[in-house]
């Protein structure tokens, strides 16, 4: 007999890897009729009570009906989902549709009853609201669009998942059971609550990585040397507050070996350990790594470092591997980092964490770490620990095929040990995740960004990566919209990286510029001009000044209010004996920090050059933690911060302030020095959210000054931070995308269905013009008409129909857009020079049938523009904006926003363009209509985000006029929409 599962496919895109709230992983997949023993077991160890909530009255077993009904569904009408760790159940959940009476349907019904069942021992992991994200995707995808479910009233746990999945819904109580109904569609607030239990999962699965109490070290050696030993020797060292152990299955006991490794103790296997396992270390051969897998899986071990190599790196039999490895891992509920890892760090006092490769960890600090590369790491880790800056955490995930930056990134969001995230990215797995939470994490603390491999196209070996049509600087761009600090070098990021984590976010970009140099000072203040800041003129303290000297400058610049930071320059100086030493150096760094600590918090860098006791001063100081914050009323000798600016006592250098800022090439500079910490105020901001926190360093790390060999290192550092201090401003009001009153979404559906239907190519098409015209008018863009003029006499009759003076213009590929070749002629006021023109064109660029001519009303003059926006399958949708022609495109002069743009990104967008003044007057010509150009953003943008089938829109050129604008060309193509995975429920990407 045919059961209705052998009449429908096996819907394996409904299978998907999860992280639970412990974080933990399970698996969900369809039920199905091989699943019957496993159902029975499971139901085995299922509570009493549970049952009982389950069925509203006593079920202690499932008869062989039951058991048929739970494990038949025709993947339609009927629909069971199953949770599993190690292949066996944890949970269960189904649909059955029903009608309006309640029983049982089939389509067009689009309402259905689902239930759950939940083991106990599983109960609190949050596997009930996980089930019910992917069951309602699976029924709006069968057409249901709301489900009903009947709890009894003590079945509290039950009610509240439903109730807080952000659903909107109806309750009522008939006959002691209290039924809820809710819509399946997705609210603002069901995505808020599915991307909050996301956030929780994910940093909490990283949690696991980090904080362990037991570690295993799986592969070390029986003597001194080789990668495990490395390891367990590394985490003594650091001090790990836990048990530590070390794993051989080589170890031979019977033979006399002793039952310890340098006094820690030694098994054959993990599943010897007579204790809790919560972190193993995997450092043997990738062959033998499944082994190991499996025997922690059993164990019950929480988490895996995998610093084995020989996976994905390695070649096409090398990812299978790793692809194995995942799953392996995944189907005892643990998640890896790595393989080919470099290891974690974790330098809190209350584990005292290097389960790496680095011997000597980090110094406790603020900053966070993580890097792709283990080379990498390694040289940030050197870097960081010369310029005596600290780490909360470090983490390196290699060919990272499971736990990922965008974890991490969840982890450091609500870290109270972080301040500022550094990132080394190779590449970037799920951009569009990645964009999501960078702007959430940028809004609580500073995320720089490194990312290598940028201008091959090629990812890392090893590195599962989504194809992406954008190019780097459009990439760089949208993460920037996102508060990124992206940053070009590993020097760069540890530059900008010691200056957010050691001082308070300036309030503007108005630096004062103070030292013992005048040429010193004039090249910090050309590179502030380079870099978009505004300087004040520079203050020569001149060759005498002493350590008094400097501190009393600097307490009076940060008394000033005409500045928002300071960046002092310091080169030897020549005390009243001709001579210079580092008890001077050690006085100036005593001194700076004096100033610092007493004046108002505003952010101050050293230039210093040839300063090797001031450079060892400020590392020094680094290192020492203040036992209690100092007033911050004056300065010590009890000065007050509030003294008159040193630039009316001292001679300032020469230099315009108000000089225009140009881009100017910046020279390398070899590695900088360590920073300086001093006391200060405690911080009023504890127990706050971190979105709340206000800008600037946590109390132990407030005035650490950062210290740079070259004035455009520290410059540019402090460029990033005003940039990223004017995002946090605007990211509190980001605007709103706006209604529009003329937008007519519901028919625009309907014919994108229609235009769908007539093409054959499954990949979409561009549409024909009048229909470009036709959907764009829709949502209020209009199009100028543009007739075809096949020969000379069509070309008379479009131009009387549209009316004097007309444009000619060719659409051939070669030559549209392309006034500069000579295919456009403009300002044709009658019927001769119409045809003279015509016939210029033809001689020159061939017969009409190749030029495709055609003819068009003139627009007002104005600037060219060019709108464009575009659906990329790793981003998502993008709008694109620039000025026209050949000058722009060559110098890939184009902003670029994600979709939707509000009106507050409209505008930005309009002046991130470096051609922009040409829109504003420039030399004198009048401005344009730049209200009606960020208008016609954002409705660009509201058409793509309503109509994901709308892949593309391209409107060029733009005229815009003093008042209003032209659109002269427009091309759209649509095709279905592409998958979008960051609406759908929570998953693992698949392996």
């Amino acid at each position: 007999m045919q059961t209705p599962s052998d009449r429908h496919a096996y819907p394996s895109h409904w299978e998907a890897d999860v992280v639970l709230r412990d974080g933990g992983t399970a698996r969900i997949r369809p039920i199905t009729a091989e699943d019957a023993d496993r159902l029975v077991s499971f139901y085995e160890q299922v509570s009493d009570e549970s049952k009982y909530y389950r069925f509203f009255a006593p079920y202690p077993r499932l008869s062989a009906k039951d058991v048929h009904r739970f494990t038949h569904h025709d993947q339609v009408d009927r629909v069971g989902l199953a949770a599993t760790v190690g292949g066996e159940f944890i949970a269960t959940v189904r649909f059955d549709r029903i009608d309006e009476r309640g029983m049982s349907a089939s389509a067009p019904a689009d309402e259905a009853e689902v239930a759950f069942l939940v083991q106990d021992a599983h109960q609190g992991r949050g596997v009930a609201s996980t089930l019910l994200e992917h069951i309602a995707a699976v029924a709006r995808e069968r057409g249901i669009r709301r489900f009903a479910a009947e709890v009894l009233p003590a079945n509290t746990k039950m009610i509240k998942v439903f109730t807080d999945a952000g659903y909107q819904q109806k309750r009522s109580f008939e006959d002691g059971v209290v039924r809820l109904e809710f819509d399946l569609e997705p609210t603002d607030r069901s995505l808020a609550v599915q991307r909050a239990r996301e956030q929780r999962a994910e940093a909490r699965s990283v949690q696991r990585l980090l904080t362990p109490k037991s570690v295993a070290v799986i592969g070390v050696g029986r003597t001194p040397g080789g990668v495990g030993r490395s390891v367990l020797r590394n985490l003594r060292e650091a001090g790990f507050t836990g048990r530590l152990y070390a794993v051989n299955s080589a170890f031979d006991f019977e033979a006399g070996e002793g039952t310890e490794v340098d006094g820690v103790p030694a098994y054959r296997s993990v599943r010897d350990i007579g204790e809790t396992v919560e972190l193993a270390v995997v450092t043997v051969p990738a062959e033998r790594v499944p082994q190991a897998v499996d025997e922690c899986g059993e164990r019950g071990v929480l988490g895996l470092v995998v610093i084995s190599a020989g996976y994905a790196e390695s070649g096409p039999e090398g990812r299978e591997r790793q692809r194995e490895l995942v799953r392996q891992a995944r189907s005892y509920g643990t998640r890896i980092l790595g393989p080919n890892a470099f290891g974690v760090i974790n330098t809190s006092p209350d584990v005292r964490l290097n389960a790496s490769l680095a011997p000597h960890p980090p110094e406790r600090g603020r900053i966070g770490l993580f890097t792709q590369s283990g080379a990498i790491g390694i040289a940030l880790l050197s870097g960081l620990h010369r310029r005596g800056a600290g780490l909360s955490t470090f983490v390196s995930a290699g060919n990272r095929a499971d736990v990922s930056g965008n974890d991490v990134l969840q982890y450091w969001y609500e870290d109270p040990d972080t301040d500022v995230a550094l990132m080394y990215l190779e590449s970037i797995g799920n951009p569009r995740k990645f964009t999501r939470l960078a702007r959430r994490a940028a809004t609580a603390k500073p995320l720089v960004v490194v990312q290598g491999a940028k201008h091959s196209g090629i990812a890392p070996t090893g590195h599962a990566v989504q194809a992406t049509r954008l190019p780097y600087a459009t990439v760089s761009a949208l993460l920037r919209q996102a508060g990124v600090i992206r940053v070009d070098t590993v020097t760069e990021m540890v530059d900008a990286g010691l200056l957010l984590a050691g001082q308070p976010l300036p309030s503007g970009p108005r630096v004062a510029i103070l030292g013992n140099s005048e040429s010193l000072g004039l090249l910090t203040y050309d590179a502030c001009v380079a870099d978009g800041l505004r300087p004040l003129p520079p203050v020569d303290l001149t060759m005498g000044a002493t350590p008094a000297d400097f501190r009393v400058a600097l307490a009076g610049a940060l008394s000033d209010d005409a500045c928002d930071a300071v960046i002092v320059t310091a080169i030897p100086w020549v005390g009243e004996d001709g001579a210079t030493g580092s008890p001077e150096g050690e006085e100036l760094a005593a001194a700076l920090r004096a100033a610092a600590a007493g004046c108002p918090a505003k952010p101050v860098a050293v230039v210093h050059v040839e300063l090797g006791g001031l450079a060892e001063a400020l590392a020094a100081a680094s290192r020492t933690r203040p036992d209690a914050p100092a007033p911050v009323s004056s300065a010590p000798g009890g000065e007050r911060c509030a003294h008159p600016s040193p630039s009316s006592q001292l001679r300032s250098s020469r230099g315009d302030p108000n000089r225009p800022a140009e881009r100017l090439p910046t020279a390398a500079a070899d590695e900088g020095a360590p920073a300086a910490e001093a006391p200060a105020a405690a911080a009023e901001t504890a127990g706050k959210p971190p979105a709340a926190l206000e800008p600037g360093p946590s109390p132990a790390q407030s005035h650490r000054i950062p210290a740079y060999p070259a004035a455009e290192r520290a410059v540019r550092a402090l460029a990033e931070a005003v940039k990223y201090a004017q995002w946090r401003r605007e990211a509190k009001e980001p605007g709103k995308v706006h209604e529009y009153e003329d937008i007519d979404e519901s028919g625009t559906a309907r014919r994108i269905d229609e235009l769908l239907a007539t093409q054959d190519d499954p990949r979409g098409a561009t549409l024909a013009q009048d229909d470009a015209r036709d959907l764009l008018g829709r949502y209020g863009i209009d199009v100028r008409d543009a007739r075809p003029a096949p020969d000379p006499d069509a070309a008379v009759a479009a131009a009387r129909a549209l009316g004097y003076p007309v444009a000619l213009k060719t659409t051939a590929p070669h030559l549209r857009h392309r006034a500069d070749l000579g295919g456009v002629r403009l300002d044709l006021a009658d019927e001769e020079q119409l045809r003279r023109a015509y016939a210029e064109l033809t001689r020159a660029f061939g017969k009409p049938a190749e030029l495709r001519p055609v003819v068009q009303a003139m627009a007002p003059r104005g600037v060219d523009t060019v709108v464009r926006a575009v659906i990329d399958p790793a981003a998502g949708a993008v709008l694109s904006f620039g000025l026209a022609g050949a000058a722009s495109e060559l110098l890939g002069d184009t902003g670029h926003r994600l979709v939707p743009v509000t009106e507050r990104d409209a505008g930005s967008l309009v002046r991130s363009i470096r051609t922009a003044p040409l829109l504003f007057g420039w030399r004198g010509s009048a401005p344009v209509d730049t209200p009606a150009l960020e208008e016609l953003l954002q409705r660009v943008s509201r058409l793509v985000d309503d109509h994901p089938e709308v892949v593309a829109v391209s409107l060029e050129p733009v005229v815009v006029a003093q008042r209003g604008l032209s659109v002269l060309g427009a091309s759209v193509r649509l095709a279905p929409p592409p998958a979008r995975g960051d609406l759908g429920p929570r998953a693992l990407p698949g392996y």
